[in-house]
Protein backbone atom coordinates (compact mmCIF):
# COMPACT_ATOMS: atom_id res chain seq x y z
CA UNK A 1 0.00 0.00 0.00
CA UNK A 2 1.14 3.62 -0.66
CA UNK A 3 -0.68 6.83 -0.35
CA UNK A 4 -0.22 10.40 -1.26
CA UNK A 5 -1.56 13.73 -0.38
CA UNK A 6 -2.53 16.52 -2.56
CA UNK A 7 -4.45 19.51 -1.12
CA UNK A 8 -6.61 18.03 1.59
CA UNK A 9 -7.20 14.61 0.15
CA UNK A 10 -5.55 11.49 0.27
CA UNK A 11 -5.03 9.07 -2.69
CA UNK A 12 -4.36 5.58 -1.64
CA UNK A 13 -3.12 2.66 -3.86
CA UNK A 14 -3.97 -0.67 -2.38
CA UNK A 15 -1.57 -3.70 -3.49
CA UNK A 16 -2.45 -7.41 -3.94
CA UNK A 17 -3.09 -9.26 -0.29
CA UNK A 18 -4.02 -5.83 1.09
CA UNK A 19 -6.92 -6.00 3.33
CA UNK A 20 -8.59 -2.20 1.93
CA UNK A 21 -11.19 -1.55 5.55
CA UNK A 22 -8.37 -2.31 7.69
CA UNK A 23 -5.67 -0.15 5.58
CA UNK A 24 -7.66 2.79 5.12
CA UNK A 25 -8.39 3.00 8.96
CA UNK A 26 -4.85 2.68 9.62
CA UNK A 27 -4.08 5.33 7.35
CA UNK A 28 -6.73 7.51 9.44
CA UNK A 29 -4.71 6.27 12.78
CA UNK A 30 -1.68 7.52 11.08
CA UNK A 31 -2.92 10.90 9.40
CA UNK A 32 -4.44 11.64 13.09
CA UNK A 33 -7.80 11.67 10.82
CA UNK A 34 -10.92 11.08 13.31
CA UNK A 35 -13.73 11.41 9.98
CA UNK A 36 -13.72 11.24 7.02
CA UNK A 37 -15.75 10.01 3.89
CA UNK A 38 -13.82 7.66 0.94
CA UNK A 39 -14.87 5.89 -2.19
CA UNK A 40 -12.99 3.72 -5.16
CA UNK A 41 -12.13 1.08 -7.84
CA UNK A 42 -10.13 -1.86 -8.17
CA UNK A 43 -9.70 -5.70 -8.63
CA UNK A 44 -10.25 -7.96 -5.44
CA UNK A 45 -9.90 -11.59 -4.71
CA UNK A 46 -12.38 -12.02 -1.59
CA UNK A 47 -15.56 -9.61 0.04
CA UNK A 48 -17.53 -10.68 3.05
CA UNK A 49 -20.83 -8.57 2.51
CA UNK A 50 -23.20 -8.24 5.24
CA UNK A 51 -26.44 -7.77 5.58
CA UNK A 52 -28.02 -5.87 8.91
CA UNK A 53 -30.75 -8.11 10.26
CA UNK A 54 -33.20 -5.58 12.08
CA UNK A 55 -35.08 -7.80 14.37
CA UNK A 56 -32.42 -9.60 15.20
CA UNK A 57 -30.27 -6.73 15.91
CA UNK A 58 -27.60 -8.40 13.73
CA UNK A 59 -25.35 -8.89 10.31
CA UNK A 60 -25.69 -11.75 8.38
CA UNK A 61 -22.32 -12.72 6.55
CA UNK A 62 -21.57 -14.28 3.21
CA UNK A 63 -17.75 -14.47 1.76
CA UNK A 64 -17.33 -14.27 -1.67
CA UNK A 65 -14.20 -15.46 -3.80
CA UNK A 66 -12.72 -15.29 -7.11
CA UNK A 67 -11.80 -12.55 -9.86
CA UNK A 68 -14.41 -9.45 -8.00
CA UNK A 69 -14.51 -6.09 -10.31
CA UNK A 70 -14.62 -3.55 -7.26
CA UNK A 71 -17.12 -0.85 -8.89
CA UNK A 72 -18.27 1.18 -6.30
CA UNK A 73 -16.72 1.54 -2.96
CA UNK A 74 -18.19 4.22 -0.76
CA UNK A 75 -18.35 4.75 2.58
CA UNK A 76 -16.95 7.03 6.14
CA UNK A 77 -14.88 6.93 9.00
CA UNK A 78 -16.23 8.78 12.14
CA UNK A 79 -15.19 7.98 15.66
CA UNK A 80 -16.52 7.57 19.54
CA UNK A 81 -15.12 6.27 23.01
CA UNK A 82 -13.78 3.18 21.02
CA UNK A 83 -11.84 4.81 18.59
CA UNK A 84 -12.14 4.79 14.84
CA UNK A 85 -15.03 3.20 13.38
CA UNK A 86 -15.52 2.37 9.03
CA UNK A 87 -19.28 2.25 7.60
CA UNK A 88 -18.46 1.03 4.26
CA UNK A 89 -20.26 -0.22 1.20
CA UNK A 90 -19.24 -1.96 -2.16
CA UNK A 91 -20.84 -3.13 -5.30
CA UNK A 92 -18.57 -6.27 -7.29
CA UNK A 93 -19.20 -7.25 -10.26
CA UNK A 94 -17.79 -11.02 -11.14
CA UNK A 95 -18.31 -14.24 -13.18
CA UNK A 96 -21.04 -17.09 -12.28
CA UNK A 97 -19.94 -19.73 -14.76
CA UNK A 98 -21.35 -18.15 -18.08
CA UNK A 99 -23.09 -15.05 -15.87
CA UNK A 100 -22.58 -12.07 -15.24
CA UNK A 101 -23.01 -11.61 -11.45
CA UNK A 102 -23.38 -8.47 -8.98
CA UNK A 103 -23.17 -8.76 -5.22
CA UNK A 104 -23.02 -5.80 -2.93
CA UNK A 105 -24.02 -4.69 0.21
CA UNK A 106 -22.24 -3.73 3.85
CA UNK A 107 -18.48 -4.41 3.98
CA UNK A 108 -16.86 -6.39 6.44
CA UNK A 109 -13.85 -7.16 4.44
CA UNK A 110 -12.27 -7.06 0.98
CA UNK A 111 -9.27 -8.41 0.01
CA UNK A 112 -7.15 -6.82 -3.58
CA UNK A 113 -6.06 -8.86 -6.09
CA UNK A 114 -3.94 -7.01 -7.95
CA UNK A 115 -4.93 -3.13 -7.23
CA UNK A 116 -7.37 -0.60 -5.68
CA UNK A 117 -7.53 2.93 -5.97
CA UNK A 118 -9.38 4.77 -2.97
CA UNK A 119 -10.00 8.29 -2.29
CA UNK A 120 -9.83 9.28 1.06
CA UNK A 121 -11.33 13.10 1.75
CA UNK A 122 -10.66 13.99 5.79
CA UNK A 123 -13.70 15.76 7.21
CA UNK A 124 -12.35 20.16 7.47
CA UNK A 125 -13.67 22.33 10.61
CA UNK A 126 -15.77 19.48 12.59
CA UNK A 127 -15.52 15.91 13.55
CA UNK A 128 -18.64 13.54 12.75
CA UNK A 129 -18.50 11.56 15.93
CA UNK A 130 -20.86 8.19 16.13
CA UNK A 131 -23.65 7.81 18.39
CA UNK A 132 -25.09 4.02 19.35
CA UNK A 133 -28.93 3.80 19.17
CA UNK A 134 -30.40 1.15 21.52
CA UNK A 135 -33.65 1.34 18.92
CA UNK A 136 -32.07 -0.12 15.94
CA UNK A 137 -28.98 -1.64 17.53
CA UNK A 138 -26.50 0.22 15.71
CA UNK A 139 -24.45 3.55 15.60
CA UNK A 140 -24.69 6.93 13.51
CA UNK A 141 -23.78 10.13 13.05
CA UNK A 142 -23.85 12.76 15.98
CA UNK A 143 -22.84 16.13 15.28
Amino acid sequence: MEYAKFGETLYIRMDKGDEIIGGIIDICKKEKISSAVFNGIGGCSEATIQTFLPDEGRFESQTVCGMLELVSLTGNITSDENGLFHHTHAVFSYKGGEKHCVAGGHMKSITVLYTAEIELRPVKGGIISRKYDPETGTGFWSF
